[in-house]
């Protein structure tokens, strides 16, 4: 009885597990140095196979220190100047993922990343410019990172980013300088980014709104922002935000009046653009944080004559959130019938 025979034949399929589009790793202690020695001396493909790799490897916590060890953060620095655009775009991805380890983001500083990654802010290619951002972004959330940055002189070049920028990436860039006008707000005084920031508060797209207003309320901490936002006429555009569809939206445009709010010429401002109305109108809103903030904003207001007599007749409005669940909204409220009842 005829019984069939393995046949000798070679596949001519990859095994199932294998990537063709990434390097194979190295086991152990070896993978780290296999993978940077294909970065400096291997070929265009072995280089994206290996940027490929690393995408994946760099997730994981234990990997970073040793990466740091073996120079890898030192190869990407060098592809960021490389003329393929696919390299370029996965050695930002990698240094994206090391930014969000607190160990990658101190190395950044260290082997000053920022200045040769920021060159790539101006990139053809979306996807390098995008995470390029990202890793700027992360490195900034911390002082010492919104420092780099700021030493960078980057702030002029992303205020004027914001204006032709894709929305994705202009939500990013609102993000970096929120975070360095935390440490120094004088460079985007400087440009005149609250310009900037009030054409955004009608962009299309949530994101883009509610950064922009909490940006302005940064910028009018110092009292030179409060002047800016007055002269460029921002006060009714974050009037206008407080019917806002979006309870982020409404919460920032409330916090950035409140700011503003703060000076005399502030305040006029706001009851000239009708802001008394709009503020009183959100008592009901559902959102903490909406409410806080415009309780706290009906307070400065309060304080001019004309907005006291204005706010007479929501005395008993406020007094009805003594009963909310929230102690800072009690608290806020209490402190906005005070000053209304205040008399001389």
């Amino acid at each position: 009885l005829a019984t069939s025979m393995a046949c000798p034949r070679i596949s001519t399929r990859l095994p199932p597990n294998l990537d063709p589009t990434k390097s194979s790793l190295a086991y152990g202690e070896r993978q780290l140095p296999k993978l940077n020695g294909e970065l400096m001396t291997g070929t265009l493909l072995t280089k994206q196979q290996a940027l490929r790799s690393l995408c994946d490897v760099m997730h994981k916590p234990e990997n970073m220190v040793e990466s740091l060890r073996v120079g890898i953060l030192d190869s990407l620095k060098t592809l960021l100047s490389d003329t393929d655009s696919i390299v370029k775009m996965k050695a930002t991805e990698v240094l994206f993922i090391m930014s969000t380890h607190a160990v990658g983001r101190q190395a950044f500083l260290t082997l000053s990343v920022i200045e040769p990654l920021s060159k790539l802010l101006n990139d053809s290619v979306f996807e390098v410019r995008k995470n390029s951002h990202q890793a700027i972004e992360m490195t900034s959330r911390e002082f010492s990172g919104a420092d780099g940055v700021l030493a960078c002189d980057l702030v002029p070049m992303l205020v004027e980013k914001l204006k032709t920028e894709e929305d994705e990436i202009k939500e990013l860039i609102l993000d970096t300088l929120h975070n360095c006008m935390r440490r120094d707000a004088s460079p985007t005084l400087d440009c005149k980014a609250i310009v900037v920031f009030t054409g955004l508060l009608n962009d299309a797209l949530e994101g883009v709104r509610a950064r922009a207003a909490r940006n302005i309320m940064d910028l009018s901490f110092p009292l030179a922002g409060k002047e800016q936002a007055c002269a460029c006429g921002t006060v009714s555009h974050l009037v206008r935000l407080l019917a806002d569809q979006s309870v982020l939206v409404r919460a920032q445009a409330a916090g950035a009046l409140m700011t503003i709010s703060v000076t005399t010429q502030g305040k006029y401002e706001c009851i000239k653009a009708d802001a008394i109305p709009a503020l009183v109108a959100l008592l009901i809103d559902e959102n903490t944080d909406v409410r806080v903030n415009v309780l706290k904003a009906i307070t400065t207001l309060a304080e001019a004559p004309e907005g006291r007599h204005g706010l007479c007749v929501t005395v008993p409005k406020l007094k009805e959130l003594y009963c909310n669940s929230s102690d800072v909204v009690v608290k806020a409220a209490r402190i906005a019938v005070e000053v209304i009842e205040w008399r001389p």
